[in-house]
């Protein structure tokens, strides 16, 4: 089973003018954070717009990228994975999108919980264990802020006990749950994976026994995101609490005005390749603007 650990940028989906994926600048953006020595990328997640995005564009995405990772995991000898987004609030679709993640070589599927149908516990359950049948790696995405449900602790350990359930991304925002996570599900499985999927509780959820961080933030900083996160997983506290407070203004504007419409309107105050947002989501405020050149000036990115 992959241990993952460290920082895994949660792609944007560039787009052009017209609304179009902008497919060239989605490419330059995964080299970027290859060489920004970024631990993995994720694509087709939250940040990456999926709901908005057709299946044909989805396809080309997931091709991209394991096309640009495995030249540089050849080139280097590394073995960077590519996480790719596969959730569903429907199971027979999120099984259909796991199976195309792991035919075209993806290393680990993000799946989220089921969103808006709000399932019981048997249900979530159930959805993740249809999901581990594929198998691929999967990696459970738990943000009750986006779905409605929150997967207890309970739930998460009995996912856990399946095939192919590599760890969580971790978005609750609760600390306590994260710790009940850490205490609870990883001392039977150690290589289990609890990643933050807040970029500023990355250290603090390293801190009380982490592995990590799927970021927003890295689009733009991976080396600073990957550093912050490896010298705290080495023990280098001091160098990973000054990291942390150098991005701490950044982590918040980046989320000012939504996501990804906060982290693409700092992208392309950086000429990144980043464009617009696709309805319902909208682009920033010029309040919020303010807010993202400020913090971007700030942190000195």
């Amino acid at each position: 089973m992959i241990k993952l650990h460290g920082a895994y940028t949660a792609m944007v989906t560039p787009m052009n003018s017209d609304g179009s994926v902008d497919f060239e600048g989605f490419r330059k953006n995964v080299v970027f954070q290859l060489e920004g020595g970024i631990d993995g990328i994720a694509p087709l997640g939250t940040t990456g717009e999926t709901p908005c995005l057709e299946e044909d564009e989805e396809d080309k995405i997931i091709k991209i990228a394991v096309e640009e990772v495995k030249k540089y995991n050849e080139k280097t000898g590394k073995k960077v994975p590519v996480i790719i987004g596969t959730g569903s609030n429907c199971t027979k679709d999120a099984v259909r999108y796991t199976k195309r993640a792991k035919e075209l070589g993806a290393d680990v599927a993000l799946v989220v919980t089921p969103y808006y149908n709000k399932p019981s516990k048997e249900g979530i359950f159930r959805h993740f264990e249809a999901v581990s049948k594929v198998g691929i790696p999967i990696l459970v995405y738990n943000i009750q802020g986006r779905t409605g449900t929150n997967i207890p602790t309970d739930v998460l350990s009995k996912i856990s006990d399946l095939p192919n359930i590599c760890g969580v991304k971790e978005a609750s925002g609760n600390v306590s749950q994260m710790m009940d996570v850490v205490a609870t599900v990883k001392s039977k499985h150690p290589d289990f994976a609890v990643l933050s999927g807040d970029d500023s509780l990355t250290l603090p959820l390293i801190g009380i026994g982490g592995d990590g961080i799927v970021s927003v933030v890295s689009n733009i900083a991976p080396s600073l995101v990957a550093k912050m996160a490896n010298c705290a997983l080495d023990g280098n506290l001091k160098e990973a609490r000054e990291l942390h407070y150098r991005l701490l203004p950044f982590f918040k504007a980046a989320f000012v005005d939504g996501n990804p419409s906060s982290i693409k309107c700092a992208m392309n105050m950086r000429n990144m390749p980043a464009g617009t947002v696709r309805l319902p989501l909208v682009d920033v405020t010029p309040e919020a603007k303010k807010i993202i050149q400020t913090a971007l000036d700030e942190c000195g990115l």
